[in-house]
């Protein structure tokens, strides 16, 4: 049975694209793109969405008195359409716990770096990775994890890592993270999740061994 996919995004939808273009060969698991809700107007991730069929909608946070109210106006339209996985895809506004409880262990987010290291609060975009190069580290990358109600806290689904190169700068690393990591990762995982194929036990996330292994 097919799986329905909503992806959250606030910019210009690199990684949905990165969805759009697994759904398209084929590559999602047997989930599909069923909507886009962006929390701005106007954003480039709408326009990706419109060129591949997908229905969209903006939820904006500004139209509503508080976090939580438009929370649980996104989280009514999500299960209204009936949707299966909520995948956050540089999705920048900060949900309360009522769309946690809707849809536990089905919403996915991807964050630009190795959690735990650099996350949480204040740790989004391009900040990211500005801290890697300012502390210094070695290697970074990308996490996709389950959403909880703690900020970047939930069980890891999948990670990788990059190089950090000499002379990289912020600008450059996020995009090298991007390419090499979270456009790989994402899909992996959304698929996974649409094969029936992630048990979460406590913190851990067992893969299930499946025909693509």
């Amino acid at each position: 049975m097919t799986k329905k996919i909503a992806v959250l995004v606030s910019g210009g939808g690199t990684n949905l694209q990165a969805l759009l273009d697994a759904q398209a060969r084929g590559e999602l698991g047997g989930g599909e793109i069923a909507l886009v809700i962006s929390s701005k107007p106007g954003v480039y991730a709408l326009e990706r969405a419109a060129k591949a069929g997908v229905p969209s909608r903006v939820i904006a946070r500004s139209d509503y008195p508080s976090s939580q109210a438009m929370t649980r106006a996104m989280t009514d339209l999500l299960l209204a359409q009936g949707i299966d996985l909520v995948v956050l895809a540089g999705f920048l506004t900060i949900l309360t716990e009522e769309m946690v409880r809707a849809y536990p262990n089905a919403i996915l987010n991807v964050h630009p770096a190795l959690i735990p290291a650099f996350s949480g609060p204040g740790c989004y975009g391009l900040h990211v990775h500005e801290k890697v190069l300012e502390y210094g580290v070695k290697v970074t990358g990308a996490t996709v994890h389950f959403v909880s109600e703690e900020c970047d806290g939930g069980p890891i689904v999948l990670q990788k890592a990059v190089e950090v190169l000499p002379g990289d700068t912020p600008e450059g690393l996020q995009r090298r993270v991007m390419e090499q990591c979270e456009w790989q990762l994402l899909p992996r995982a959304v698929s996974l999740f649409c094969q029936g194929r992630l048990k979460v036990e406590g913190r851990q996330v067992r893969i299930l061994d499946g025909a693509d292994d």
